[in-house]
């Protein structure tokens, strides 16, 4: 063999030697870093079965917490239904059932029967309802999720936010649903809506958050409604909105009738705040400075030299009410109450509302095209305004 050949031979060798040893020495380096954790999760549980499980466990959790509420409401009719001749057993059961009376000449009792939800928040059977769905009702049951039945008792309402609170003796231990934070809710977070829409028991539904500090919905006063793609259907009302921490972030309210998918809830912190005082006085107090007031629109906005489309526009104020001793008048604009900027009327309604009667409160206003600061004393709002269950515009 002559050299030339042999030392291609030898080089050829040495060549392929070096590259088995890198691939060697590159597989023993490698050999203890970590996976990717885009890579882990492939490995692992599959997002869609741990989402699932969530989904399952918040359920578990909180079915046993939200009830069916029924109620019968009685009504007398206008007119007696004539005699009929004989004394038919079977016609002594037709008007027993349907009217309420066994003489066929008698005044009749028409029994109106409703179906809604809640939730139980204490152990004490402390029920967190809509107002709308026990509103008039000559009896209240509350049916839990083994289907046990008690008798409920009206303990407190509120129209103005369309809550209710209702009370049963369980005589026994009760799943209580914990309250979340809905302050902290971003849209997009997934919702979860149970309750009984249309009789049905335990529906679960499934969605997210579409939007928050919903109002001009029409259907209280004070409205800051959670807008939810979650089915809601006739029978969720009173129903909880839960999270999947399985915490109560709303109280299911309304719907859009010419719509799917668009539902409101009832921000459970401002739950909380009427809760505690209907338990503590049986009533909610509300601060109230005396202001009606309009919205703004573009033709206020230009012709009043307002930087921005955002506060509340002074309508009027009612002589003696602490908005008329502290100087507001018709045409400010109030841009911001305790520092915190009012977007809409709306908003400044809620903040007034939710002061403690007595407090001294700092306005920022719009006058005259100037900023000028406003010092108020926070009154309670009177008896005959607080009875309104209709939306209004005052503050």
């Amino acid at each position: 063999m002559n050299r030339a050949l042999l030392g291609g031979l030898i080089g050829f060798i040495l060549v392929l030697a070096s590259a088995l040893t890198g691939y060697l020495v590159r597989d023993r380096l490698t050999a203890g870093t970590p996976v990717p954790s885009a890579t882990r999760a492939i490995a692992g549980p599959a997002l869609p079965e741990t989402l699932q499980a969530t989904f399952v466990g918040v359920a578990q959790q909180l079915g046993p917490a939200v009830v069916n509420i029924g109620t019968v409401h009685r009504s007398k009719a206008r007119r007696p239904i004539a005699p009929q001749p004989g004394d038919d057993p079977f016609l002594q059961d037709f008007f027993k059932q349907f009217f309420g009376t066994d003489t066929p000449g008698q005044r009749p009792e028409f029994r109106q029967p409703s179906l809604g939800s809640g939730v139980i928040i204490d152990k004490r059977g402390l029920v967190l309802t809509n107002f709308h769905v026990i509103k008039g009702a000559d009896e209240i049951s509350v049916r839990l999720s083994d289907k046990k039945e008690y008798r409920g008792k009206v303990l407190g309402v509120d129209p103005k936010t369309d809550l209710a609170l209702v009370r049963f003796d369980p005589g026994h231990e009760l799943r209580v649903a914990a309250l979340g934070d809905s302050d902290a809710l971003k849209v997009g977070e997934w919702a979860i809506a149970i309750g009984n829409p249309f009789g049905l028991d335990q529906t679960v539904t499934v969605g997210v958050i579409s939007a928050t500090g919903r109002s001009d919905v029409g259907v209280a006063t004070y409205e800051n409604f959670i807008q939810t793609d979650a089915s809601i259907n006739p029978g969720n009302s009173g129903g909880p909105l839960i999270n999947l921490k399985g915490q109560v972030i709303g109280i299911n309210t309304a719907i859009v009738a010419a719509g799917q998918g668009i539902g409101f809830a009832i921000p459970v912190n401002m739950v909380k705040r009427v809760v505690d005082q209907l338990v503590e006085k049986g009533k909610v107090v509300r601060g109230w400075l005396g202001v009606a007031l309009q919205p703004l629109s573009k033709e206020l906005v230009q012709s009043l030299g307002l930087p921005r489309n955002e506060g509340a526009l002074v309508a009027s104020t009612i002589p003696g009410s602490p908005a008329a001793k502290a100087g507001l008048v018709q045409g400010d604009v109030i841009l911001s109450y305790e520092k915190t900027p009012v977007e809409d009327f709306h908003q400044f309604q809620r903040l007034v509302a939710e002061t403690p009667v007595g407090k001294p409160v700092t306005l920022e206003v719009w006058r005259k095209k100037q900023k000028v600061t406003v010092t108020a004393t926070v009154g309670e709002i009177p008896e005959d305004r607080s009875r309104s269950d209709r939306p209004s515009t005052g503050g």
